[in-house]
């Protein structure tokens, strides 16, 4: 049970909806659900079916010899922090696998499995669950019974008992029951099954989510079962169909059979389209937004956000060669550009837009330049490079000529420098109402490599542009290697003071090392830095934001919310930045096919390691997390499924590792 509680598994549907949860069938997260859908694809989400409780009854109906139940859940208890399970004997988990969705073998009885498997086709905000029984003689009677857990609340919300709750199912065509628990104000939950219904509404109250509670978050719920579905199991495979319903994707009108029967035969298929688990582990990544495409930064809380989505589409779309995919999201974030600035995040229904970031225009720039460099060299033609040409020019324009926040070019070295008080602007973002954890103000290393590989990029159609990037490159050399400790300092110019430096030990550095493939300082420098970055940063898992002994250095990565915000970038380890670190290892030793062999095995394979095996790092079946606890055994912590950690996972593996 230990073991199969410490790993999570998801299944998306391509339109920012998903089901996931612990392998154990135990919700521990309340964004454990089995149904979870997009109102507006890919935002506005609802958890809409959180869980099942079901059993098994053997023997005549309403005198059953035997009753067991499949799952256990937990619940608030005033004699136990951590909750009661409850109940106390249930079918164990035998068998798991996540190929090509997730199936379960659950002992019931020393001699009745059940076979269980959920599916959630692409594009359709609709999740399967099947059961299929072995080991019941077919003269005993045997039923399955199922209680659909429902609420229809915000997906980081909390949802508790009320009256408002509507239980009554409306009546439909199909003979699927539509239940709508507030109205119009959140999508219908549609039910088909090959069982029976008995309508019997009831409250299930108290759930506890252990892994909320861990992080000091609303963790305690009520769910609402309306009734009770019946499968004789007996007659073969239990079918329970659970859709959402919008005006854009009404309920499946097939009979459970025919739904079921065609979605296997097209999502096997389709996945096994993909040439390996983990670029069809991308492909959960890539939602559609209106007419072209998004990234979700992370399951289950991160929406699309414009950073996440130019660092992750490297790895996701131009590794694995999806070109097209590529070329719609390129599209969609270049029309929102304002100011020669990339949003935080889409807007949606009226909101503002966000632009709280230095690093994610020039992280477009880059996306697109390489795009556009890999779409010549395949003859990728379905796209206009002028359009896209003429995006990269307005954000390098607005830099240099200034934009929001004070970012803009200094004239005397052709560094780009940017900040303001109570706004943190770079990747390492963290703040507690207007404290910024790490300000970061003034000229940050990564920020001038990310301007420097975008000048590149932009003087190939532009070559105006190439004595002020000559100029960024002599000043990076000139400035910033700390002799004293054989590494780069992380800003300079701190709140633009000239001559006043950080000199903490980051990871960012390794951005002006080889990782945007050219190191700003000499090869010599680069092996001191790149030496001190491996001997106090490196981890399994990742890079270290903060090498120990640091002043504020945090080695694990727990407690409320402030104390996590505190840790997230003093300390923490972050899976993504392992791709970076490896790209400037391997060009510092000429990318020979020695050093790509020697690091995929000392630095590649412990992370992918960690995707597979609890105990190494992972929390998720097949995906990497978000972060991880700077000290040994580095847990992984944040969201548990994380688009640009895998992303670089992919790149390494697909691209700079490529023999």
């Amino acid at each position: 049970m230990t073991t199969a509680l410490a790993m999570e598994w998801l299944e998306t549907d391509g339109l920012g909806g998903f089901c996931s949860s612990t392998v154990a069938l135990l919700a521990t997260r309340g964004y454990h659900t089995l149904l979870l859908a997009a109102a507006s694809p890919p935002v506005n989400r609802f958890a809409l079916v959180n869980a099942i409780d079901a059993w098994i009854e053997i023997g005549p109906p309403g005198k059953p010899e035997t009753s067991i139940r499949l799952f256990r859940h937990c619940f608030a208890s005033p004699e136990s922090f951590s909750g009661t399970l409850h109940p106390q004997i249930a079918a164990s988990v035998e068998t798991f696998a996540s190929d090509p969705w997730p199936k379960w073998i659950l002992r019931v009885t020393d001699t009745i499995t059940i076979e269980q498997e959920i599916l959630v086709p692409n594009c359709k905000p609709v999740t399967i669950i099947s059961f299929k029984a072995a080991g019941i003689p077919k003269s005993t009677p045997a039923r399955l019974c199922i209680r659909p857990l429902l609420s229809g609340r915000d997906m980081h919300a909390m949802h508790h008992e009320n009256a408002a709750f509507n239980f009554t199912p409306e009546t439909s065509p199909s003979a699927a029951q539509l239940f709508r628990p507030y109205g119009e104000a959140t999508p219908g939950i549609s039910i088909s099954s090959s069982g029976t219904y008995e309508h019997a509404p009831t409250w299930y109250r108290g759930f506890l989510y252990r892994e909320d509670q861990a992080r000091q978050q609303q963790c305690v719920e009520d769910l609402a079962s309306p009734g009770i579905y019946t499968f004789d199991l007996t007659k073969g495979e239990a079918l329970f169909v659970l859709s959402a319903v919008t005006s854009s994707h009404p309920a499946p009108a097939e009979s459970p059979r025919q739904f079921v029967d065609l979605a296997r035969v097209t999502e096997t298929r389709r996945r096994r389209a993909f040439r390996s688990p983990l670029e069809r582990t991308a492909d959960q990544y890539i939602v559609k937004r209106n007419e072209g495409s998004s990234i979700i930064a992370g399951y289950p809380w991160f929406t699309d956000w414009g950073r996440d989505t130019f660092i992750s589409i490297r790895g996701l779309c131009l590794a694995t060669g999806h070109l097209h995919q590529a070329s719609t999201i390129l599209s969609a974030w270049a029309a929102a550009i304002d100011g020669g600035m990339i949003p935080n995040r889409f807007v949606d229904h009226g909101e503002v837009p966000e632009f709280h970031a230095i690093d994610a225009s020039l992280w477009f720039v880059i996306a697109a330049g390489e795009f556009l460099e890999l779409a010549a060299a395949r003859g990728y033609t379905a796209h206009d490079p002028a359009k896209l040409q003429a995006a990269m020019l307005s954000v390098v324009n607005a830099y240099k000529d200034g934009t929001r926040f004070h970012i803009g070019l200094d004239t005397r070295d052709g560094l780009i420098r940017g900040g303001t008080p109570g706004f943190a602007l770079t990747w390492m973002d963290a703040r507690i109402g207007t404290w910024c954890i790490t300000p970061r103000i003034g000229k940050p290393i990564e920020i001038q490599a990310l301007w420097i590989r975008a000048l590149d990029f932009i003087q190939r159609f532009a070559p105006e542009w190439t004595a002020l990037q000559r100029q960024a490159r002599e000043s990076v050399e000139e400035k910033f290697f700390n002799p004293a400790r054989n590494c780069l300092y992380d800003v300079i110019d701190v709140n633009f003071e000239t001559g006043h430096v950080d000199a903490a030990l980051r990871p960012n550095q390794v951005f002006a090392l080889g990782a945007l493939g050219t190191s700003l300082v000499s090869k010599e420098r680069t092996s001191l830095a790149l030496a001190t970055v491996e001997k106090n940063l490196l981890t399994p898992m990742g890079l270290r934001t903060l090498a120990p002994g640091e002043k504020g250095y945090c080695p694990r990565y727990e407690g409320n919310v402030e104390s996590r915000d505190i840790a997230y970038h003093n300390g923490t380890v972050w899976p993504w930045l392992m791709g970076p670190f490896v790209e400037a290892w391997v060009h510092n030793k000429s990318a020979s096919s020695a050093a790509k062999s020697e690091a995929r095995s000392r630095f590649l394979d412990p992370l992918l390691l960690a995707s597979k095996t609890p105990g190494s790092g992972g929390i998720s079946i097949g995906h990497i997390s978000e972060i991880a606890d700077a000290q040994s055994p580095h847990q992984g912590r944040g969201c548990p499924f994380q688009a640009w950690s895998l992303a670089e996972a992919i790149r390494l593996d697909m691209s700079v590792l490529k023999h």
